[in-house]
């Protein structure tokens, strides 16, 4: 789980990274698109991201699996939460699923719409790799997509905020001091990388609804 998850936190930093380029250079954006696009190399990070992410999620039902059976015939005798746990710590999973299927809507409106036209298949919406900005505004010119982009990301925070320190501890960062500071750097790292990604939604969204034209910006 703890592998697993900083691998994919690391793939995170660099789709907001590459993300938020889009913000700065259509034309910028655009050129990473098309590099990162329909080649045998995209193919193969591709199929390693999801053994990665397949991973994590099989192990986070084992283990909640493992929590649930051991406490046997007790399991519903407790009504009240423990005190100082994390609302994100007890519901890890069901942000996980949230993510996985937030995941999946991803996955269909850019990797496999984009993915499709440049293989010649007839999919898609005809928008290839050579032009991911107007992927982007195409998806985001639909509030509905917006939404639930900003509503998968709320439950990213939420389960990042909590997996950062916990694997970090997982694989040996023991102490109070060093507990604190990277349960801090969590907290931030993943404000971070959730607003890059957000910022995309908000600019992109606004922009299909005529606000940035209107407004100058």
């Amino acid at each position: 789980m703890s592998v697993t998850g900083i691998a994919l936190v690391l793939f995170l930093t660099f789709h907001a990274s590459m993300n938020v380029v889009a913000l700065i250079s259509e034309e910028g954006y655009n050129w990473i698109c098309e590099m990162l696009g329909a080649n045998w190399y995209a193919v193969a990070a591709t199929v390693g991201l999801a053994g990665l992410v397949a991973i994590h999620f099989i192990y986070a039902f084992w283990l909640t699996f493992q929590n649930w059976k051991a406490r046997g015939n007790n399991k519903y005798a407790v009504t009240d939460k423990p005190e100082k746990v994390e609302w994100a710590s007890q519901n890890m999973l069901a942000l996980g699923i949230i993510i996985c299927l937030g995941l999946c809507l991803h996955l269909y409106n850019f990797w496999w719409n984009m993915m499709a036209t440049d293989l010649g298949m007839n999919a898609g919406n005809g928008i290839g790799a050579a032009d991911g900005v107007g992927q982007i505004k195409a998806v985001f010119a639909n509030p509905i997509y917006s939404c639930l982009y900003l509503v998968w990301l709320c439950a990213l925070w939420f389960h990042l905020t909590h997996g950062i320190w916990s694997a970090m501890q997982t694989l040996g960062v023991s102490g109070k001091v060093w507990f604190n500071r990277w349960r801090c750097i969590g907290n931030i790292y993943a404000t971070i990388v959730v607003l890059m990604f957000a910022a995309v939604v908000v600019v992109f969204a606004l922009q299909g609804m005529g606000c940035c034209g209107s407004c100058g910006a």
